[in-house]
């Protein structure tokens, strides 16, 4: 099985379990609680402290394009999207599974105004200088080229527009390091190479023009300006 079989296939398994994701994603059920501290090191509080810098990118009622690539099963952004009526917001993943559980979910919320596609972050099929926002909560730490992910996230991107959003990183705690390289690689559902805080940063300052980045623990939050 080759590396993007292998992540697929990683992806949809996790899709088919969402309820179980969802649970451990939003801290809100005593195995998500475990896995926090256990493997991540963060409490509750640093959890959602991340999660509040990881979305603060999206400007408060925003009324243009987003493209948010991957979406998973929508558990963390959608409920931020319906109080963004007025916007036009696309949803990408490569996992079937994930868009099934992310699409049941807008279902339930009523979000008329977000479409979902199944896609590869490497390929995007949308114009150039198409959306004023990408947002990638968690994705570039399990994209398996992730060059081609951030020339692509560039290009559909307008000028003065913002990528925002978080990645993994490593050197910040030796026990979440160590899951990561034994578990996260190995099942597929992070790809490495992984940056550290700085060399994040260094990256993301070569691409765009503005640069803004912070971490809580091992997971870097940023917010850049095309």
């Amino acid at each position: 099985m080759g590396r993007e079989e292998r992540i697929f296939a990683a992806y949809e398994g996790v899709g088919k379990l969402s309820k179980l994701y969802d649970g451990m994603m939003t801290a809100s059920t005593c195995v998500g609680k475990f896995a926090l501290k256990f493997f991540w090191g963060l409490s509750v509080e640093e959890y959602f402290k991340f999660l509040n810098k990881a979305l603060s990118g999206v400007p408060k009622n925003f009324k243009g394009k987003l493209l948010e690539v991957p979406v998973g099963t929508g558990v963390f952004t959608l409920p931020l999207y319906e109080g963004l009526t007025e916007s036009e917001i696309f949803c990408v993943d490569y996992s079937t599974a994930m868009l099934n559980a992310a699409q049941s979910y807008a279902n339930k919320i009523s979000l008329p105004n977000v479409t979902f596609i199944q896609g590869d972050v490497g390929k995007l099929s949308f114009s150039d200088k198409f959306f004023d926002v990408v947002l990638s909560v968690n994705g570039l730490h399990a994209f398996p080229d992730k060059n081609a992910a951030h020339k692509e996230i560039f290009r559909v991107l307008k000028p003065n527009g913002i990528f925002c959003g978080s990645s993994y990183v490593t050197g910040q705690n030796s026990h979440t390091d160590f899951f990561v390289k034994q578990f996260c690689n190995r099942v597929g559902v992070f790809t490495p190479p992984h940056k550290n805080l700085s060399s994040l940063e260094n990256k993301l300052k070569k691409i765009y023009r503005r640069v803004e980045i912070s971490n809580v623990k091992s997971f870097a939050c940023f917010k850049c300006l095309k």
